[in-house]
């Protein structure tokens, strides 16, 4: 039978030196070459590497989870006694204090192109109108759980940031202090109080505004040629959490009623744009102005969107809602995987079918049936209720009623309930089963 040869004299005393010294040298040039490594690709990280979540190994890698409890005691610039989250005081070199934070932060800086912070707000005091403050809730819980779908996060503010915006020049305000508060945000996304999101399952495409830093619903040939105050629309709206876009809040905000040259702003507005006949200057005429007046320096970093609706006129929307809902059952129905139930934190999961099945809806317009990303109750004024006189009776009201219930269904369905009637979001009824297999007519 083999043996195994075990050797059993002991080493010399100079075999054990050598081994010894041996085995501290490679300790210490491999210590030496991790060290070199770390500190080499950390001191080098490039803007690209703070900002992309790509990997090499997409099946072994997971997304870093955020580590709100972490804050190392390094300073950053919240440390500057001259930081200022007002307009009073620009803020220089934004995007490198920003950068710096996220190193110091990494676990935020792991996906952060596509990190919305959504905005929206209201006065500080009660609605006037009898209905509006259930109204403005309803918003803002239609807001809140889109947000919780989609992973985003949402700043609620009925606080006036500066005394002399406390009208539709509040939003420039609340934006800009909200960029210093959430660095960790790539994109800060305005939403009026009476716009409504009425596709919780839409996500807005970042990709496509990747050379951009301002994303604003509108139409080129609007703002260029016919110079048109309504060319744009401010009720829903992105910007890029970066130094231009602090540089441009401030030139906006220059426009405003903080400005000793409002009554000059006011005049100017009036005689460029060819369709502005309510005296004063708005936020939208200026938004406008400004894209005309420094077309390279600020229109050219301005996406118009005009491809969904970033924006959506209630008027033309709302009626169109129960063939939109007959559309979606009708193609439930023949398709199981639709109608399958899934927790709420993986609906996204459905994105990619749905899309298969919408390519044949048409676009976001009258001809087609895609639901409507945002529809905006633009003149109903639910809060001090001094409505468009254009509208009648209580036809804003009415409208938003069916629009909130039009959404919340999509939300409520995840829970096993539907509001049955549209005009009413006071009751709910259980959602059966396979719906809508054999019952696709119930619910319109």
């Amino acid at each position: 039978m083999t043996r195994i040869k075990v050797h059993t004299k002991a080493p010399t005393f100079f075999r054990d030196c050598r081994s010894f010294i041996l085995a501290v040298l490679v300790a210490i040039l491999l210590f030496y070459a991790l060290w070199s490594f770390t500190e080499t690709a950390w001191t080098n990280l490039s803007v690209s590497a703070i900002f992309s979540n790509t990997t090499t190994d997409h099946c072994t890698s997971q997304p870093q989870s955020l580590n709100r409890a972490h804050d190392p005691p390094e300073p950053t610039f919240y440390d500057d006694p001259e930081l200022c989250y007002t307009l009073d005081k620009p803020i220089d070199n934004w995007d490198d204090k920003r950068k710096s934070w996220l190193k110091l932060h990494p676990s935020f800086a792991d996906s952060i192109q596509d990190r919305i912070l959504l905005l929206t707000g209201s006065q500080p005091s009660p609605c006037k109108s009898p209905i509006g403050d259930h109204l403005l809730l309803r918003g803002s819980k239609n807001k809140a759980d889109y947000c919780r779908i989609h992973g985003y996060g949402i700043f609620y503010s009925n606080a006036c940031f500066d005394p002399k915006l406390c009208n539709v020049w509040a939003k420039v305000a609340v934006i800009r202090a909200s960029m210093v508060a959430h660095p960790e945000a790539e994109w800060i996304w305005w939403m009026d109080s009476d716009a409504i999101i009425t596709d919780m399952d839409f996500k807005i495409p970042l990709q496509r505004y990747k050379e951009h830093n301002l994303v604003v619903p509108g139409w080129p040939n609007l703002v260029y040629e016919k110079k048109s105050w309504v060319a744009v629309n401010t009720g829903s709206f992105l910007m890029r959490n970066c130094e231009w876009s602090l540089e441009f809040l401030d030139v906006w905000a220059s426009m405003s009623p903080r400005s000793p040259d409002y009554k000059y702003w006011s005049e100017t507005l009036m005689s460029t744009l060819s369709d502005k006949v309510i005296p004063g200057a708005d936020e939208q005429s200026s938004l406008v102005y400004l894209l005309l007046r420094e077309k390279k320096k600020w229109g050219d970093m301005t996406y118009l969107e005009n491809q969904y609706y970033l924006h959506g006129y209630w008027v033309a929307i709302v009626g169109r809602l129960n063939d939109i809902i007959k559309k979606y059952l009708d193609t439930e129905a023949k398709v199981p995987v639709l109608r399958r139930r899934v927790a709420e934190v993986v609906s996204e999961s459905l994105d990619g079918v749905w899309e298969k099945y919408l390519r044949d809806a048409g676009g976001f317009g009258n001809s087609g049936w895609r639901r409507p990303f945002i529809t905006h109750f633009t003149g109903c004024q639910p809060c001090t209720g001094k409505r468009d006189p254009a509208y009648k009776g209580n036809a804003c009201w009415v409208a938003m009623e069916k629009a909130l219930n039009f959404a919340d269904n999509q939300v409520l369905r995840r829970y096993g309930f539907m509001h049955p009637d549209l005009g009413n979001g006071s009751s709910v009824s259980p959602v059966p089963f396979d719906f809508p297999a054999d019952e696709k007519e119930e619910l319109v």
